[in-house]
């Protein structure tokens, strides 16, 4: 995903919730985001899981970017750069990761008959499910946040807390 410039995305796309002049530094975005794509994919449902699993697979910390003499973050890290970032933002990260799954033929799509013709379907997030729970991205992550005692605020209730 480095070659493909996820970090750079990542970045580009959350500056607006970062402030370097304030506390000790976040764990890398980049990472934050591996960290919630090891979870998906392996099927772990709370943040405790994926930084217990990230520290004890050679692979997953190699798919980190975390050196042997590195602790990947913990589980609070996650949790706070997760409760930061709104669930829009989480959403179009995904989209972006599954977009370039796509274009290097890692995802199927459907195919469509029209007219006798077949189509290959664009991936879309919204029909990404889990294969052992049927789970989307979005149940997801609002699972995280409920397993963490934070209810994920839809963009209506934003905005009324904005008004205020």
């Amino acid at each position: 995903m480095k070659e493909h410039g996820l970090d750079d995305f990542v970045e580009q796309l959350c500056a607006k919730f970062s402030d370097a002049k304030q506390g000790r530094p976040s764990i890398a975005l980049g990472v934050y985001f591996r960290m919630l794509l090891i979870g998906y994919f392996e099927g772990i449902d709370s943040e405790r899981g994926i930084a217990w699993r990230s520290t004890d697979s050679l692979a997953l910390r190699e798919f980190l970017g975390i050196e042997l003499n590195q602790s990947p973050p913990d589980h609070s890290s996650v949790s706070r750069t997760r409760w930061r970032l709104e669930l829009e933002t989480h959403k179009q990260v995904f989209q972006w990761i599954f977009g370039m799954l796509a274009k290097e033929d890692l995802v199927e799509g459907k195919t469509v008959g029209v007219d006798a013709t077949t189509l290959e379907a664009n991936a879309a997030l919204r029909f990404i499910v889990r294969r052992d729970s049927g789970e989307s991205c979005d149940e997801y992550l609002n699972g995280l946040a409920q397993a963490s005692g934070i209810e994920t605020p839809t963009r209506r209730d934003r905005a009324k807390v904005d008004k205020k």
